[in-house]
């Protein structure tokens, strides 16, 4: 007999999120840490101004076409989880599985631990003592031993803060998450503004390449492109809390999406309007920082501090707040522990999946695991985004006469389009650069065990 992990008596999330809020939370969680790191990385594997743009394009085009099928797919089903969902539908529980595992031990918690750790950084301008990490204590584990210092101590003030903030209740969250939100792109739009208007660069930067651009490296640097734009589904964890969701998700994808691939390209224009692609691929720490100094000058540092400090907090709020929805709908089928499934009874959230979420986080941040498994199971995130992708095709087969509130824009070319780059990336990724990929095959694949024990225990 199946063991239910909720009650018909328990309660249940509630329907009070609109577009606008599912929006803030896209664009809170795509534009974090990554775009201040990532587009030296890029610029070093493809040394051509305009490829290198066309590549921050090329991702913003799949990440819309992506967004297009998630957006059935969620007002198909309309149920916390994301592709957790949408590959129990299509391709049973070990796939479904497999991808909320992976977000449980990587996905969301290594990005808010990584996130975390890069926001004491800039917390460090303003409060000397957060960036320090000289360790003050150690927990001796036999495998992975627990590092206590300054800096730690305040990216775990800053995970529990949010996870405390998102467990009060939908409300408090989407108020924090949404104000957070808007402050972020404010402060981008006038850099990108002010950097084109007043800002000293050249155009010609635009045309001049330092060196040629191989095919294979061009799908090499579309790993760190599309890892920068991960989060655009976000919108599909929360949709068993959005009002009208065949018509709300929907909304929220085009616009958060569309919102994010702006903001992307005109940053990288901006980046190479201020430095050549050769110099941009030298850039240690943040290009923003660096770009920010060309053009502010020595106000630079603590003006794109309070910048940064904003957008990683919104991250690490987007992430707090769609994360846990996987592992409650996990729970909710019987893969994952019970509490997961359970609902505040006064705050409707669920408090148990975000505390547990929080807590791994920060072992994380204790353990200095996270820049390791985020680099594992980056190209992990283009895998099940395809593979999800590839439901949308599985679904309408099976299920040609279900109602479909929305259908995806450039259907079946667009996802299908999606799901050939996906595949083309992953192998790409497997054969240029086995190592990392191999371990985050392995780390996937040890939650096959557990995956058998949760079914075990499910069935007793």
């Amino acid at each position: 007999m199946s063991r239910d992990a909720t009650s018909p008596l328990s309660p249940s999330l509630e329907r009070r999120l609109g577009p606008l809020d599912a929006s803030a939370i896209i664009v809170s969680n795509v534009i974090g840490g990554g775009i201040l790191f990532t587009p030296s990385q890029v610029a070093a594997v493809i040394p051509h101004p305009l490829w290198f743009l066309a590549a921050w394009c090329a991702g913003g085009g799949l990440a819309f076409a992506g967004a297009m099928a998630y957006a059935e797919l969620a007002a198909l089903r309309p149920q916390a989880g994301g592709e957790y969902v949408y590959l129990n539908a299509a391709f049973g529980r070990l796939a479904a599985f497999l991808t909320g595992w992976t977000s449980f031990i990587a996905g969301f918690t290594g990005a808010i631990a990584a996130s975390a750790i890069v926001l004491t950084f800039y917390l460090g301008r303003f409060f000397p003592g957060a960036a320090d990490g000289t360790p003050f204590f150690v927990v001796p584990l036999p495998l992975v031993p627990l590092t206590v210092s300054r800096q730690a101590l305040a990216a775990l003030s800053a995970i529990a803060l949010l996870a405390w903030v998102h467990v009060r209740g939908v409300g408090p969250g989407r108020l924090v998450g949404n104000a957070l939100a808007v402050l972020k792109v404010t402060a981008l739009l006038m850099f990108i503004a002010m950097g084109f208007s007043i800002g000293s660069g050249s155009m010609a930067n635009l045309r001049a390449s330092a060196g040629p651009v191989a095919p294979a490296s061009w799908l090499l640097a579309l790993i760190p492109v599309l890892f920068t734009y991960s989060g655009w589904n976000a919108a599909g964890y929360i949709a068993e809390e959005l009002r009208e969701p065949g018509r709300n998700v929907p909304r929220a994808f085009a616009f958060g999406t569309a919102a994010v691939i702006a903001i992307y390209v005109s940053l990288n224009a901006l980046y190479l309007y201020v430095l050549p692609v050769d110099a941009l691929a030298h850039v240690q720490g943040s290009v923003l920082d660096v770009i920010a100094d060309r053009l502010l000058g020595a106000r630079a540092g603590n003006i794109m501090g309070l910048v940064s400090i904003v957008s990683l907090a919104a991250t690490i709020s987007a992430m707090t707040f769609a994360g846990p929805r996987v592992y409650y709908a996990m729970a909710r089928d019987g893969l994952f522990f019970p509490a997961a499934a359970r609902v505040h009874s006064r705050y409707r959230t669920p408090a148990a999946a975000i505390v547990a979420q929080a807590i791994w986080s920060g072992l994380l941040v204790l353990s200095g695991g996270a820049s390791a498994l985020t680099r594992y199971t980056g190209f992990a995130v283009v895998l099940f985004s395809g593979v999800a992708v590839a439901a949308l095709f599985v679904l309408r087969f099976r299920e040609p006469s279900a109602p479909r509130p929305f259908r995806a824009v450039g259907y079946p070319v667009a996802p299908a389009i999606f799901i050939l780059a996906s595949l083309a990336i992953v192998l790409n990724a497997v054969y240029s650069d086995p190592g990392p990929a191999g371990a985050g095959l392995g780390l996937i694949g040890a939650g096959v065990p557990l995956y058998i024990w949760f079914s075990r225990r499910r069935l007793s």
